[in-house]
């Protein structure tokens, strides 16, 4: 049970270190807050949340992912080498992608409200 524990004290430090180090999970972690914000104020459905949380943790957890894998590709390859690019930026892509369709999925749910809201 203790290494179980210990787990999550490893898990927090990551989430720690890339929220320290990482402008674009500071951005991402911003944007997720003024969303949920804007849920609150919209009154979100219960279907409408369970989307925008989807999208923010896949978006996050992408933004987690791309920072492993910069940090290992910096440590199996610490000299810039073309294959070791491509690794980050395949990874950085993916992120791009999550952000593109959290975005996507934002603007389905809240156009509607905003426009509405408006008239």
């Amino acid at each position: 049970m203790r290494k179980f524990i210990k787990g999550f004290s490893y898990a927090f430090a990551g989430l720690v270190y890339a929220f320290k180090s990482q402008l674009n999970l500071k951005v991402h972690a911003l944007s997720a807050f003024v969303v949920s914000l804007a849920g609150y104020w919209f009154k979100l459905s219960y279907s409408e949340w369970l989307w925008i949380i989807a999208s923010i943790g896949i978006v996050l957890m992408a933004e987690l992912l791309n920072t492993a894998i910069e940090k290992l590709v910096d440590l199996v390859s610490p000299e810039i080498h073309p294959k070791a690019k491509i690794i980050k930026d395949v990874a950085a892509g993916a992120v791009l992608i999550a952000a593109i369709t959290a975005a996507g999925i934002g603007l389905v749910i809240f156009i509607p409200k905003i426009l509405q809201y408006a008239a």
